[in-house]
């Protein structure tokens, strides 16, 4: 009698543990998707990283170019005409420059162009909320 009861013991047990070893195949098989998604995610994480880094350097290499080219340029001009030109060629470069826009704006303002002034000192304290020198002059604009 006991030897026919350890068969289906046996067979039970064999059953039960191929159970489970299927549920813990189905469980790996879940992480392992899960991983691959995460990994499939850090991919592209790293892709937009690389590419926001790649807009970065080209703007980094804009502005020195604007520099170089036009804003050291435009500060040793003595044609105010030139310098206007200058400094605008160079911000078309590197658009973010308060300092390029508020010299602009000085150069404008020397010319009577109230109006152009006003908006490159309005677009310097855009950039720079904190830029006394560029509120002040705008200030003065419109108290004209």
């Amino acid at each position: 009698m006991t030897n026919r009861w350890r068969l289906p013991v046996a067979f039970v047990l064999i059953i039960s543990l191929s159970g489970c070893l299927g549920e813990t195949l189905e469980r790996q098989a879940e992480q392992i998707r899960q991983q691959n998604q995460e990994l499939a995610k850090q991919r592209q994480d790293i892709e937009a990283l690389k590419a926001g880094k790649q807009v970065q350097d080209q703007k980094q290499q804009d502005c020195s170019r604007a520099f170089r080219d036009y804003f050291d340029k435009a500060q040793s001009s003595t044609d105010p005409e030139q310098t206007v030109a200058l400094y605008r060629d160079g911000l078309a470069l590197c658009p973010d420059d308060e300092i390029a826009h508020y010299e602009l704006g000085r150069v404008l303002a020397e010319r009577g162009r109230n109006a152009e002034a006003e908006k490159e000192f309005e677009a310097a304290l855009k950039i720079n909320p904190g830029f006394g020198d560029a509120r002040r002059q705008l200030e003065l604009l419109r108290k004209r």
